[in-house]
């Protein structure tokens, strides 16, 4: 069963969003933004409590840096379609478990110990940030 309810519409943006945002962070890197968004979808805590839907977790103001990328816009393969589609049926991995938030902070950049939330961990040139009990997300 789907972690989230989704259309053939929502893969392909969750898709564009993964690759705009990760591709160069390969398949695990990308499947990583992909929880952070399925993450924001089923949250219920802080800005994420009227967010139900991919696309309304995507077009959230200044929530992506990749919406205004020219990679978002370009069409995706039928491999990422698959990742995107990993991610709604569930797949999730560390640090990006329960991650609401990740960030770039640069190479060789330590992660900031909080961003918005608790770091949760790195994997290659991201940050990943989960809010933590006190905000009883329920993730």
């Amino acid at each position: 069963m789907p972690r989230i309810a989704y259309n053939d519409a929502d893969v392909e943006l969750l898709a564009r969003i993964m690759k705009a945002e990760a591709l160069g962070e390969g398949d695990e890197g990308m499947l990583m933004v992909g929880n952070v968004v399925v993450n924001r979808v089923v949250a219920e805590c802080d800005v994420f409590r009227n967010t139900r839907t991919i696309s309304e977790v995507i077009y959230q103001t200044n929530a992506f840096a990749g919406v205004g990328q020219p990679l978002f816009n370009e069409a995706v393969n039928a491999k990422e379609r698959e990742l995107a589609l990993r991610n709604i049926e569930g797949y999730r991995v560390e640090p990006a478990y329960n991650a609401l938030w990740f960030k770039n902070p640069g190479s060789n950049v330590t992660c900031p110990e909080t961003f918005y939330g608790e770091l949760t961990g790195r994997y290659k040139n991201y940050c990943f940030y989960a809010p933590g009990a006190k905000f009883n997300c329920d993730l």
